[in-house]
């Protein structure tokens, strides 16, 4: 057996379902995303297209629209609605690259590095700027409130994980409050603004937004696991950019828990900022395989993902669930 009591010889979970299910709706939503990117500015368009159309799955509309058809809403909302979570996640990863002095961004040149830092975070203020006008288009005081608390839960993760950079004392409780707020806050509001619009039960609602919350923070673990894990060619992403900034993900908590006097040393000099080079990110890594946290890290990606799955029972059985159910195993199983 393996994680989630999946037998070892069972076919690997993929997402290919709930692309699958979801690809007439995203259609829409790209649509949507292409026409409201627009604007008479050149550099806007150019600059949000960069990273819009880099390849990414465009998992948290696409949990919009699949949580939509879950709960047999046919209204049309949906769309707008997930072109505006991917406004905000788009706009979040923007600022971000600026933030970190990123290099890359799923496996091309960062839009920072080929336009600048001022035009990035401009062009990022615009894309939120964007997904709020799509908020009042669907007329729903409550979705607005939803998808504008989750962009202020959002900042707020950012700068907490901002002010825990090189601290070696952050906790595992500190570092899953930075994830449930950077990362999670924005999965659980993609999927509960659906059941909004729908009309659907308090319990319906809670439900979908337990669902994105626990499957935002499997996903954001199995992230932090992968950047000491698999190569940087899988993960559109530089290896090691979380050990170079100093930042305490869990693999990293775990094995300064874990480890012997020198090293804890070793972490408390890599976290401060004097151990940066190839050879200290190549020790970093044996240290943490040392100590199977790497692999701890994807087993509590597998609790979360399992409530997640846990959470649906509130639904009827059916392909839609399944899917859902299966991109919560994805992402555990996933190495980009």
């Amino acid at each position: 057996m393996t994680e989630l009591g999946v037998p070892m010889d069972a076919p690997q979970p993929s997402i290919d379902p709930l692309l699958a299910l979801t690809a007439k709706g995203m259609d829409e939503v790209n649509a949507v995303i292409l026409s409201r990117m627009e604007s008479e500015i050149p550099l806007i368009p150019q600059l949000a297209g960069h990273l819009i159309s880099s390849g990414g799955k465009r998992l948290r509309p696409m949990l919009t629209v699949a949580a939509a058809e879950l709960v047999g809403y046919t209204g049309g909302a949906q769309y707008a609605l997930a072109a505006a979570v991917e406004f905000i996640h788009t706009a979040t990863l923007l600022h971000d690259d600026v933030v970190d002095g990123s290099d890359l961004r799923r496996g091309k040149a960062a839009a920072n590095i080929i336009y600048g830092n001022p035009a990035t975070v401009l062009v990022g203020d615009y894309l939120f700027s964007r997904s709020f006008e799509l908020m009042v288009e669907a007329g729903s005081l409550r979705v607005l409130d939803i998808l504008s608390r989750a962009s202020s839960i959002i900042a707020e993760g950012e700068v907490d994980q901002l002010t825990a950079q090189r601290k070696i004392e952050t906790s595992e409780e500190h570092y899953l409050s930075i994830i449930a707020a950077k990362t999670a806050a924005l999965f659980a509001a993609a999927c509960r603004i659906s059941a909004v619009v729908a009309g659907r039960s308090d319990a319906e609602e809670q439900a979908l937004d337990d669902y994105g919350r626990y499957l935002g923070v499997a996903f954001q673990l199995v992230d932090d696991a992968i950047d000491y894990d698999s190569e940087a060619a899988e993960m559109g992403k530089g290896k090691g950019d979380d050990f170079r900034d100093g930042k305490m993900t869990l693999p990293v908590i775990l094995a300064y828990a874990a480890g012997t006097e020198d090293e804890k040393q070793f972490w408390r000099d890599a976290i401060a900022g004097f151990r940066a080079e190839d050879e200290d990110l190549a020790e970093a890594i044996a240290i943490i395989a040392r100590h199977g946290t790497v692999e701890a890290t994807r087993q509590r990606a597998a609790d979360y993902a399992q409530k997640a799955i846990d959470a649906l029972s509130i639904f009827p059985a059916g392909e839609m669930r399944s899917a859902l159910e299966e991109a919560a195993l994805f992402s555990v199983a996933r190495r980009y």
